[in-house]
């Protein structure tokens, strides 16, 4: 019942085939313990730590000015990590696009704390009138900056889909808007009016 059928012959052997020893091992004795450490032995420090040093330093240098490069042009292989890909390229072309007041805040900063020493020794009640007129602008200058953010992220949702807009997005995006220009970096790649597509 459970046994070999009679009307079957005995099974024949068969011989294995190369492709069978190699699926069943891999055709040589495992090493022994000592034998396998010893050769993935490596040394902690190279024998020539000078040496090692400076190529290393050679090394760092090129990445830096590879880097430093990327910053200037644009080459998208070589920028920093929070600058890759095709979200913050858009990003960094809207913000670049856009006449800001943020871009404005540190020339007009400066020129209303000088102009409020003057005017403290002349008349404290002008040099009043400058500070209040510094912290209505400030105020316009982060309204404009929210202003920008509702529209890129529309943008954004828009070309990419929603799921791009991550924590840290908005940030990029405002942190750029109070630079200016000149010293932004990635360098600005457009001129104002050039909105991404």
């Amino acid at each position: 019942m459970f046994g070999r059928s009679k009307d079957q012959g005995p099974a024949s052997p068969t011989t294995p085939t190369p492709e069978d020893e190699v699926r069943a091992g891999k055709g040589r004795p495992t090493p022994r313990r000592k034998v396998a450490e010893s050769a993935n032995r490596r040394p902690l420090v190279p024998a020539d730590r000078k040496g090692a040093a400076k190529a290393a330093r050679l090394e760092q240098r090129a990445a830096r000015d590879r880097q430093y490069q990327a910053l200037q042009t644009g080459d998208e292989r070589f920028l920093p990590e929070k600058d890759k890909g095709p979200v913050r390229r858009y990003i960094r072309d809207h913000v670049d696009a856009r006449w800001n007041l943020g871009e404005m805040f540190l020339p007009v900063a400066l020129v209303m704390l000088v102009l409020q020493i003057v005017l403290a020794q002349v008349n404290p009640n002008a040099a009043f009138v400058v500070l209040i007129a510094l912290y209505a602008f400030s105020l316009v200058m982060l309204l404009d900056a929210y202003l920008m953010w509702r529209g890129l992220k529309k943008r954004l949702g828009a070309k990419f889909g929603e799921h791009v807009v991550v924590r840290g997005t908005a940030m990029y995006a405002v942190l750029r808007v109070f630079q200016i220009r000149p010293s932004r970096l990635p360098k600005p790649q457009v001129k104002h009016g050039q909105y991404p597509s």
